[in-house]
């Protein structure tokens, strides 16, 4: 995807072939700065401080952080898939990409280890950008049907599920620009998505940046569109589901698949291979959910008048908070699910039609 016209993918080598680099995400949208990841460490730090977030694109910014100790130190590879597979719990991505990583490493000799990994963590990308690229195209019809009905196609997403959380084209958003680029009309209401304002932020920055129509609300706004008839259709990402289609995804999920079901308005979640957990059942008892700083909540960073970034406090002195990082929508408020291999229903049988080798 482009930033002011030059073409940038979430992550990349840079020219010397060996360091990685990142987009700071929590400097967007005010500035765009690089970041370079020179060891394992640092690729655990971004991952920790969500300089680079988004569950795809954590397993992928992993992988290159596992290529980093390995062009150091080859013979530690387990010490550093357990420090990077520690730094978030939620996203399963992050572990499926490090299982991936070791199983590639693991049978062989350590003086191998670095340029297998590095091809292995480029692989894992690429494999992104193309799964993402085909959950676009199954979302697409969802979004031509509508437009063939109404015209105008009203979508309302939450957190950031666009190219900034994978390596490239989203998953949530991949079927918007491609209908905003197949000359759909499309409006996105953009879930501010608090504490961390992912959706304020970076989805409107990024559908901005690319020219689809848009608006912020406030995260208690989306049931009022949809009693008003101002919403076509949701589609949101997710960090993981289980194997009978209940999904985490940002706290605030949950309640937008409520009021869709309260007013019929169908509730897509967009998922990538990646992103799904077999190994679990009942979201709600099995998947961790991350609680994180109290300080996102009771404070905001943004742009003073003469443009300096400055921190304030949002709440009264004295008051805590408690910051649960995601939430699980159940199965049954789930339209369905968009992945790279077709669309199916949220259950084991319709994950099964898909995924028949993982079950």
């Amino acid at each position: 995807m482009k930033i002011h016209g030059r073409t940038y993918r979430s992550v990349w080598l840079d020219e010397d072939g060996w360091a990685v680099r990142i987009l700071d995400q929590t400097l967007l949208p005010w500035r765009v700065e690089e970041l370079r990841l020179e060891t394992a460490e640092q690729a655990a730090r971004a991952i920790v401080t969500m300089q680079t977030r988004g569950a795809p694109l954590i397993g992928a910014v992993a992988a290159y952080g596992v290529a980093l100790a390995m062009r150091s130190r080859p013979e530690a590879l387990a010490e550093a898939v357990a420090m990077l597979g520690a730094t978030r719990p939620t996203a399963v991505n992050l572990r499926w990409a490090l299982e991936r990583m070791t199983a590639r490493l693991t049978p062989l000799p350590p003086e191998a280890r670095a340029a297998a990994a590095y091809a292995e963590a480029a692989a894992i990308a690429e494999d992104d950008v193309e799964t993402c690229r085909r959950i676009g195209r199954h979302g697409l019809a969802l979004l031509e049907e509508i437009a063939a009905r109404k015209g105008c196609v009203k979508v309302l997403t939450h957190c950031n599920a666009g190219w900034l959380a994978t390596v490239d084209y989203g998953t949530a958003l991949s079927p918007i620009y491609q209908a905003h680029d197949a000359g759909i009309a499309v409006h996105v209401w953009v879930d501010e998505t608090r504490p961390r304002n992912q959706g304020a932020l970076l989805t409107a920055f990024e559908l901005g940046a690319h020219g689809v129509p848009h608006a912020v609300v406030a995260d208690n706004a989306g049931g009022h569109l949809m009693q008003r008839g101002e919403v076509d259709i949701v589609i949101v990402g997710t960090d993981r589901v289980t194997r009978r289609g209940d999904v985490a995804n940002k706290i605030g999920t949950y309640l937008k698949a409520l009021a869709a079901a309260d007013n019929g308005v169908p509730f897509w979640v967009a998922m990538p291979h990646s992103t799904l957990d077999t190994r679990l059942t009942d979201g709600l008892a099995e998947i961790p959910i991350e609680e994180r700083a109290a300080e996102e909540v009771t404070h905001l960073t943004g742009p003073d008048a003469e443009g300096t970034l400055r921190r304030v406090q949002v709440t009264a002195p004295g008051s805590g908070a408690a910051n649960p990082a995601f939430d699980v929508t159940p199965a049954r408020l789930v339209t369905g699910l968009i992945t790279e291999r077709g669309r199916c229903a949220a259950s084991e049988e319709g994950l099964r039609s898909l995924y028949p080798e993982r079950f």
